[in-house]
């Protein structure tokens, strides 16, 4: 992809700038979404098949995800590369604004708000765990429950929370 101009600003806006495309870097960094149709089932935004198919291909095509090739029968299964992998501190500066200034509902929130709380090195503690997960880095040594396994404890915790008010009202 040649962008229209050499501002890196306009390079990176034409690769992640559009809606979808940051939306299934989301879903495959956190969701762990790494097959077509886990991609297009597990969005809550509810993207369309023509639109998924079209940006999975510009994100391979922008060397941000790899497609791994599917033997007879099976899914191809998509994997972050080292580029993709550094989009993480995008999307959490973004999400960072949007808990600023956006409303929205606690249970979407919860990830982005342990990030905030956690710091920087928890967003390369992500980004380490990510390493293991899509480019087959070594695990690093670490005390305790990684960082996503903590992500994922905090939004079930809330989502947990969430459903027992339901309950009391």
């Amino acid at each position: 992809m040649e962008p229209r101009s050499g501002c890196p600003i306009n390079a990176a806006v034409e690769v992640l700038g559009d809606r979808w495309s940051l939306l299934v870097l989301r879903d495959v960094i956190f969701g762990d979404r790494r097959h077509f149709r886990a991609l297009l089932t597990g969005s809550i935004e509810g993207i369309a098949s023509n639109i998924l198919a079209d940006r999975l291909v510009r994100l391979v095509d922008a060397g941000i995800l790899t497609r791994g090739t599917a033997a007879r029968g099976q899914r191809a299964r998509y994997s972050l590369t080292e580029a993709g992998i550094r989009t993480l501190p995008v999307i959490h500066a973004l999400g960072e604004w949007g808990l600023d200034w956006c409303p929205g509902s606690d249970e979407l929130r919860i990830r982005q708000q342990i990030m905030r709380d956690e710091g920087p090195e928890f967003v390369e503690e992500l980004m380490d765990e990510l390493r293991v997960r899509h480019l087959d880095a070594p695990p690093k040594a670490q005390d305790g429950p990684g960082a996503f396994e903590r992500l994922d404890a905090a939004y079930a915790a809330e989502r947990e929370r969430r459903i027992g008010q339901r309950r009391t009202r």
